[in-house]
């Protein structure tokens, strides 16, 4: 977006993604994720954080898997989940201020 324009899909893309991280409990639960580095997560050790039901939960989780910002495995009745780092990496790279002004000093 800095050296050049978001191509329509791209938009899309970029728009679905926002849209799953407008809510803030699913801010919330993907900061939570991220912050284990790459380790996963048990949606077990989320829900005490919140005060919405673990239904709710699962499905906030269901939208920021939808929209590929992070994954998931059953194991018996629990969900591990871990980040996508290349999604990550691209919505770093679309909200780089640092690039923006690096192109407007060249």
């Amino acid at each position: 977006m800095v050296t050049e324009p978001v191509s329509e899909p791209d938009a899309i893309a970029f728009a679905q993604t926002f849209k799953a991280l407008s809510d803030p409990v699913r801010l919330r639960l993907l900061s939570m994720i991220a912050a284990r580095a790459g380790a996963e997560v048990c949606v077990c050790d989320l829900l005490d954080a919140f005060t919405q039901t673990a239904p709710t939960i699962s499905h906030h989780l269901k939208v920021l898997r939808d929209a590929g910002l992070i994954t998931g495995e059953r194991r018996a009745s629990w969900v591990y989940y871990t980040v996508v780092p290349s999604a990550l990496a691209a919505l770093s790279q679309l909200l780089d201020a640092s690039a923006m002004t690096a192109a407007a000093d060249a």
